[in-house]
């Protein structure tokens, strides 16, 4: 039968999780430090992670002084406060008072969320505008999404705002994403608590078919002919935990999480040699293609304005989880920076993956079959309309995968009787906007070592000639991406194009340097114009790679704050200074995702939508590192060929 196992955590290591205790003192010391006043709010609160040389250089049973990065919005003024604190020591370490104007407003909490609805009730421009489309005001809910910046609105510069779109619900079961108010925006002002605009462009039948998937009226009977599949391990699963530690298979890491980033995988080695120090998404964006007035500005950083993490799903086993599972808890703090504990939010468990390896040859008469086996890392967050799954793959060849899962509701509009350009009509009088879903993932590479390099590795064709006269040959092209300027780079899947990264003073057996390369799925990277606001804030999703030298400050490819922020952080700022890569410490930056023309299909709820990468040993391994895996024993499998 399945079983699952929470695992205990402690911080006895600089890496270790996040402990009820600590969010308590960081609580306190901000609180003597007359920091953490009545109308004071944590924003963000997560593990300021000691610089990598000296978590490499620990020992178990060093002390450890774990510091917390913490960020202060004041709900009466809007004052923003950035503060490194020390729950060892129970002090305030560093304190930076933010311009919002300049360094960009603090993410949107649930504090400022829950006070929308009122705030528009309160609105009679607001109430009227929904009078006049026959609506009542009580009956429409208010959703409150990231405001961008815009020269349109300066007004705007320095004031905490978010752009409200109204959804009617028509009772409590009701899912009011089928209902949309299409026509009517109200921008709010959320450290004054009143609507500064509201924008009525155009008045637009409000659907009305429901989109109740979960009632048995809108899906009919459930289908009876799926059998049962059970998942069973015996012995139990092959992976242990010792806290965060995880080792299964030749592999180790150590699993974090924070409410920014979510999951995020530290120290993965193979055999005790180290390929990744550090890997996460550390971004997304999700812009919107309607350009019309009341919709231009959607686009939302999911991570930078939302802290999408502190949304994470408890999750169930059978429903999420399949197999002997074992989960980690995860704590975070609350708005008022009190310790929020998120029950099962990350799922470990191993699944089989099909064939690893086979082959039945004609000489020997040997046949012979290995299995492939996966280690899954995940968690599940709900933001909005949209849940993400972000799952983490670990596989007995060396290989390293990451896979984000979307599913959920897609964002709905009003379906105009003449049709819409930059829409698809999913239900009767009901559109879904076009979109992207880019991230970014954050890769610290630490391949057989600290200092690494990146070549970019593509198939090229060969003209006849003396050389090729027949015209069948192609070979590998292999350019060293020497310099931040040279290392900002598109997938071209045309010609097989991969970036290997190679550790310039490691060599396998054949004299050559030990690596892993990444292979992108080559999806299109933001399709906004190079003119728009969303092309400025979101510049690391222009390109599907970007390569950094390391510097424990570069965190988020769009800048730390990215609420309102006028453009131009993270990536495009750092790479300015062009710096050298070759047998450097390096970061990679990958953007993958999708691009969404919504279907029918996707309506009410969206089955899942795959994105990802994967990352490869290219003679990191002398030879097939599975060679010793053995044949399957259990089940219908039997050897074949093998002497008595």
């Amino acid at each position: 039968m399945t079983t699952t196992t929470t695992v205990s955590t402690n911080a006895a290591h600089p890496l270790g999780p996040v402990t009820e205790d600590e969010i308590r003192r960081v609580k306190e010391a901000l609180t003597v430090a007359g920091l953490l006043t009545e109308n004071v709010r944590f924003a963000f609160c997560g593990l300021e992670e000691p610089d990598k040389s000296a978590v490499l250089a620990f020992t178990p049973g060093a002390p450890v002084d774990r510091c917390f990065r913490v960020l202060l919005l004041d709900l009466t003024g809007g004052a923003s406060y950035d503060v490194i604190v020390s729950a060892t020591r129970s002090t305030v370490e560093r304190m930076t008072v933010l311009n919002p104007e300049t360094d960009g407003q603090l993410p949107i909490i649930d504090t400022e969320f829950e006070l929308v609805e009122k705030i528009a009730l309160d609105s009679a421009e607001w109430c009227e505008a929904l009078e006049r489309r026959g609506l009542d005001p009580a009956g429409v809910r208010t959703v409150p999404l990231s405001a961008g910046v815009y020269d349109d609105y300066p007004d705007e510069a320095g004031r905490r705002i978010v752009r409200v779109l109204g959804f009617q619900q028509l009772h409590d079961k009701d899912h009011p994403w089928a209902h949309p108010v299409d026509g009517l925006v109200a921008f709010v002002d959320l450290t004054c608590r009143e609507v500064i605009r509201i924008v009525d462009d155009r008045q637009l039948p409000v659907p009305t078919e429901p989109g109740n998937f979960d009632d048995a009226e809108q899906t009919g009977p459930q289908r009876t002919t799926l059998k049962p599949i059970e998942i069973t391990q015996p012995e139990g699963p092959s992976f242990t935990l010792d806290g965060n530690l995880l080792t299964w298979q030749n592999w180790s890491l150590r699993v974090g999480f924070n409410e920014r980033e979510g999951l995020t995988l530290h120290q993965l080695s193979f055999d005790e040699r180290p390929i990744v120090y550090r890997a996460s998404i550390a971004e997304m964006v999700v812009p919107y293609a309607d350009p019309s007035p009341v919709r231009f500005w959607q686009n939302y950083f999911d991570a930078g304005e939302y802290m999408f993490a502190r949304y994470t799903n408890s999750l169930e086993l059978g429903c999420d989880c399949l197999g002997e599972i074992a989960y980690l808890d995860a704590v975070i703090a609350d708005d008022a920076g009190d310790p929020r504990t998120i029950r099962n939010a990350i799922c470990v468990h191993e699944e089989d993956y099909g064939v690893l390896w086979k082959h039945s040859d004609m000489f020997t008469g040997s046949h012979e079959t290995r299995r492939q086996r996966r280690l899954v890392v995940s968690f599940f967050t709900t933001i909005g309309n949209y849940d993400y799954g972000f799952y983490w793959y670990l596989y007995l060849d060396g290989t390293i995968q990451c896979e984000a899962k979307a599913t959920g509701i897609v964002f709905t509009s009003a379906y105009p009787t003449e049709g819409h350009d930059f829409a698809t009509q999913i239900a009767p009088g009901l559109g879904a906007p076009f979109h992207q879903h880019l991230f970014s993932a954050r890769l610290d590479m630490m391949v057989d070592g600290p200092l690494n390099a990146v070549d970019e590795v593509e198939a090229l064709p060969v003209p006849v000639s003396a050389a090729n006269p027949y015209g069948n040959a192609f070979r590998e092209s292999r350019t060293r991406l020497a310099t931040e300027a040279g290392a900002q780079r598109q997938a071209d899947n045309a010609h097989a194009r991969v970036w290997q990264v190679v550790n310039p003073a490691k060599f396998n057996r054949l004299g050559r340097n030990t690596g892993y390369a990444l292979y992108p799925e080559g999806q299109p990277t933001l399709l906004a114009d190079s003119g728009s606001s969303v092309h400025a804030r979101a510049a690391f999703a222009t390109r599907h790679l970007w390569v950094t030298a390391y510097d424990p400050a570069e965190r988020y490819p769009a800048g730390d704050f990215v609420n309102q922020h006028p453009g131009g952080a993270g990536l495009p700022a750092w790479t300015a200074a062009d710096r050298d890569l070759d047998g450097a410490d390096i970061v990679l930056w990958h953007t993958f995702g999708l691009t969404h023309f919504p279907r029918p299909e996707d309506w009410p709820v969206m089955p899942v939508d795959y994105a990802g990468f994967t990352l490869k040993p290219v003679g990191f391994f002398d030879r097939n590192p599975t060679l010793d895996v053995p044949p399957t024993t259990s089940g219908h499998c039997h050897e074949r060929g093998r002497p008595e």
